[in-house]
C-alpha cells in the first residue's frame, strides 16, 4: 500500500525497513504517522517473505520527537483523545506480537512517545550523538502510554529520574541504563544495522516466530506458569523440520535449509 508519512520497503534477504519520513514534524507521532505504522507493521507480519523488520528515520538528527503536541490542547472531545491514545496499544502490542525480529535503528534523537516506540522492538542500535529522554513533564504532560514499557526494559530507580526529571541521555548512558543494545559511529551505523539485520532474517522463520511469541507472552507470567507454558513451546518447536534440519546442518558442518515448517 502507499503511504503518506513513512517509508516502506523490502530486500532481497528479507529485511523489511520501515521509515518515519516527516522531517518538517520531526515524526512526530501523529495520529496518521501512527495508523501508518501499524499498517506498516501489519503488512510486514503478514508478508511470508519478511523475515526481520527495521524501523528508522529519514531525517538527519531526530528520530521522532514524540507524540504531537499540538493533538493535547487541540479542540476535541476528550473521548476522541482517549479513543486516539488506543493507536500506541495497537502498535506496541502489534511489535510484540510480530512473530519476527524488529530492530529500532535510532539514527538521531528518540524523545517521548518515540522511546516507547523504539523499546517495543527487540533490538536498538543507537548511532553516537543521539539522545534519549522523556521529556513530557516539562511542558505539563506525563509519558503515561510508554512507562510500562519503560520500567520492563530500565531499573526502576533510573526509569524514575527519566520520568520525574525530563532529561535528556546520551546514546551511551542509554546502552548503560539497558535502553539500546549497541552504540556505533555515524560511518559505521548503517553497516552495522544491515549486520544485525540480515543475521536476524537468516534464521528459521518458524523457529523465530515461536521463539519471539514465547518472548513476548512470558514476560508477565509468574515464574511457575512461566516454565509450564515454555516446555509446551520447546515441545511445540520439537515437532518442526526446522529443529532438526538446523541440528542435522550443526553435525554436518553446513549450512541450514530452513523449510519453515
Amino acid at each position: 500500500m502507499a503511504y503518506e508519512t513513512l517509508l516502506y520497503g523490502v530486500a532481497e534477504n528479507g529485511v523489511a525497513t520501515i521509515t518515519l519520513n516527516q522531517p518538517g514534524t520531526r515524526n512526530a507521532l501523529s495520529n496518521e504517522v501512527l495508523s501508518e505504522l501499524i499498517a506498516a507493521f501489519e503488512e510486514a507480519r503478514d508478508d511470508e517473505a519478511v523475515r526481520c523488520v527495521v524501523l528508522t528515520s529519514s531525517h538527519d538528527r531526530v528520530f521522532s520527537s514524540g507524540a504531537n503536541l499540538s493533538g493535547f490542547a487541540g479542540e476535541v472531545p476528550l473521548v476522541h483523545k482517549h479513543f486516539g491514545s488506543d493507536r500506541f496499544v495497537k502498535l506496541f502490542r502489534l511489535i510484540g506480537e510480530l512473530g519476527k525480529p524488529s530492530i529500532c535503528a535510532a539514527n538521531g534523537h528518540v524523545l517521548a512517545g518515540s522511546l516507547g516506540t523504539a523499546l517495543a522492538c527487540d533490538l536498538i542500535i543507537a548511532k553516537e550523538g543521539a539522545e534519549f529522554g522523556t521529556p513530557e513533564i516539562n511542558v505539563g504532560a506525563f509519558p503515561f502510554m510508554i512507562m510500562a514499557l519503560i520500567y520492563r526494559n530500565v531499573p526502576r530507580k533510573r526509569t524514575n529520574e527519566l520520568l520525574l526529571l525530563g532529561e535528556r541521555i546520551s546514546a551511551q548512558e542509554a546502552k548503560e541504563a539497558g535502553i539500546v543494545n549497541k552504540v556505533v559511529s555515524a560511518d559505521a551505523f548503517e553497516a552495522a544495522v544491515r549486520a544485525w539485520a540480515a543475521k536476524l532474517a537468516a534464521k528459521s522463520p518458524v523457529i523465530m516466530r515461536l521463539g519471539k511469541d514465547a518472548m513476548f507472552r512470558q514476560q508477565d507470567m509468574a515464574f511457575m506458569d512461566a516454565l509450564e507454558y515454555l516446555r509446551a513451546q520447546l515441545s511445540l518447536a520439537l515437532s518442526t523440520e526446522d529443529i532438526v534440519e538446523g541440528v542435522t546442518a550443526f553435525f554436518e558442518k553446513r549450512e541450514p535449509q530452513w523449510k519453515g515448517g
